[in-house]
């Protein structure tokens, strides 16, 4: 889980590149400030991924409670950050618009620490599960967690719409699971 140093951050121009499609002036503010947040935080991050992904063993066990914090505004590269931003681009405005910027903020910031809570919990459900301790050392990062929680709602809030998932026009109340199952296939881990 270490980013490359040195290379050119294709994902990170084409993240900028779709930010002025869009302008500047028609992104809310909140949605604005988390992705302001996460491109800061790629450019210039608090520590290694190996020292701010969440995990049981980090989280739970060794009281690393921080991580919470930390994980969800990390990101493994680029193309993981564009992924993410560009979904919670296409998100924000949406839902910001519906629910107003403080509200939003509110959401953002408790799904941020939740996603990671119901992962360690589910890391740990494994480990039980299928006796393999592995699971609770499994350490994540990324806004992913975040974006499928702002998927389902903006889903609740704009029933029978229907989306398009690489390029199969689904029913927007399946369409998280398919993006889901989609990002993970694109970019496992």
């Amino acid at each position: 889980m270490r980013r490359r140093e040195g290379r050119i951050n294709a994902g990170l121009l084409l993240l900028l590149y779709q930010i002025s499609q869009v302008g500047l002036h028609n992104i809310p503010s909140v949605t604005l400030g988390v992705l302001a947040l996460n491109v800061f935080l790629f450019l210039n991050p608090v520590s290694p991924l190996s020292e701010v992904c969440i995990s049981v063993e980090e989280g739970f066990y060794r009281k690393n409670w921080q991580r919470l914090l930390l994980s969800p505004f990390h990101h493994a590269d680029d193309w993981h950050l564009y992924y993410n931003m560009v979904s919670m681009l296409w998100k924000g405005i949406m839902l910001e618009r519906k629910l107003k910027s403080l509200w939003f903020a509110y959401i953002i910031a408790v799904f941020s620490v939740l996603v990671g809570v119901v992962y360690m919990v589910l890391e740990f459900i494994l480990t039980r599960v299928l006796d393999d301790p592995s699971y609770e050392m499994n350490c994540a990062v990324g806004f992913s967690g975040v974006l499928f929680a702002l998927k389902v709602l903006n889903n609740h809030y704009n029933r029978g719409r229907v989306s398009s998932v690489l390029g199969l026009q689904i029913s927007s109340k399946y369409a998280c699971w398919v993006e889901l199952v989609a990002i993970h296939l694109i970019s496992p881990g």
